[in-house]
């Protein structure tokens, strides 16, 4: 493919789109312990040791998780509070272990990947595949439910009011999952072991098509609730509490500098989000004095872009789990073990670019991707506030 810069400069040599046997830059599923790290509190909750772990019901002897109606009504917009049949507390003993929880997923469980972004950090914070029990059949434990519209939840914050933190989901989003949807779930486990308490284990909440606030660490209490409203944390800070995970193409720090004659190459990963995956573009501007600023997006709409792959899919076998097989996973096809589409749904996928031929000169390279709207990034949704979704790009010179 060309390379040129706006305004129809001469090409620079020419960027290879093949990936056949390329490895990969990245590891497919993100070691827990490798997660770029989102946590509040003080002390955040993940470090607490000993008794005061134990304290929190944060180890997986001790976990519980209290379902319940919140009372809430305010007249006259909100006549009557939720109701259910059965409540899980521990006030009577019957609030939900992880045992319980775990012998739920013998006959409920779901496992899927899911890539997580924060909506006000311009990285992914990695991928894991996900296993648990849909928020669904959890609820399904309070038998039957009344005037509820909203799901509450939230996770351990050191018992202080000032450091809680939470989320919801509206009922129809709990219940009613589409076909080849993923639902929303209570997950205890990260790539086939337990989630540790600094990824939010032993038990989070899940919700695949969501950015990272929605899935609440160290869960603990779930509120049924008859308010129309979200109470989501994020909210508080004029972000939007229903903004859903962005398709977008991040770029990979690379070399500075390369040698003349020899090819340069710039590495990076896409996110599918709810407007799906339809294809990777870059861009390559050339001929950069120092000092040049940053394209803005009325000028990078001009640009030529030019379409380039991503790395297929991985031998299953050899990033999943043992004793997990791609056709146990939802997004794959049960029968091939394929997935349904690629990247996954809201999964992750690499890239690789190798430039060839480059003349002595500054360079910039930008990614895109192309939903399957045909909306190019940072459309259709630019706003800071709904998640960030800037194009990325790495600059460097050939000397």
């Amino acid at each position: 493919m060309g390379a040129s810069q706006v305004g129809g400069q001469d090409q620079a040599g020419s960027v290879s789109v093949s990936v056949e046997g390329v490895v990969s830059p990245h590891p497919f599923l993100t070691p827990a312990e490798d997660f770029y790290t989102v946590a509040r509190g003080n002390p955040k909750p993940h470090t607490l040791q000993g008794q005061a772990l134990i304290d929190a019901r944060m180890t997986p002897e001790t976990w519980r998780l209290e379902i319940a109606p919140d009372g809430f009504s305010e007249p006259p917009d909100i006549k009557e509070s939720a109701k259910a049949e059965k409540s899980l507390t521990l006030a009577d003993g019957t609030a939900l272990d992880l045992p319980a929880l775990e012998k739920l997923g013998e006959t409920h469980g779901v496992k899927y990947l899911k890539a997580m972004q924060c909506l006000n950090i311009a990285e992914p914070l990695g991928q894991g595949l996900w296993e648990g029990v849909p928020l669904r059949d959890v609820l399904r434990l309070c038998g039957k439910l009344e005037n509820v519209r909203r799901i509450y939840y939230l996770g351990f914050h050191n018992h202080d009011p000032k450091q809680i933190f939470q989320s919801s989901v509206s009922y129809t989003q709990a219940m009613e999952t589409p076909p080849g949807e993923l639902p929303a779930f209570l997950a205890y486990r990260l790539n086939g072991e337990p989630i540790p308490p600094v990824r939010g284990g032993p038990v989070r909440m899940i919700v695949p098509w969501a950015h990272g606030f929605k899935s609440i660490k160290w869960l603990q209490q779930i509120y049924l609730t008859n308010d129309y409203r979200t109470n989501d944390t994020y909210a508080l800070k004029n972000n939007d509490p229903e903004s859903y995970l962005k398709t977008a193409a991040y770029v990979d720090d690379g070399p500075e500098s390369s040698p003349a004659g020899k090819p340069v190459t710039i590495v990076g990963r896409v996110i599918s989000g709810l407007s799906g995956f339809q294809r990777l573009e870059t861009f390559l501007r050339t001929g950069l004095k120092e000092g040049d600023r940053r394209l803005g997006d009325d000028e990078l709409r001009e640009a030529t872009w030019e379409t380039a792959d991503i790395l297929p899919p991985p031998n299953w076998k050899l990033v999943l789990p043992e004793g997990v097989a791609s056709r146990d996973l939802l997004g794959f096809d049960p029968k091939t073990g394929d997935p349904l589409s690629w990247p996954t749904r809201y999964g992750m996928a690499s890239w690789v670019v190798t430039m060839n031929g480059l003349k002595p000169g500054r360079y910039e390279l930008y990614a895109r991707t192309i939903d399957h709207n045909g909306d190019a990034q940072p459309e259709p949704r630019p706003m800071r506030k709904a998640g960030k979704n800037e194009i990325q790009s790495h600059r460097f010179e050939v000397v």
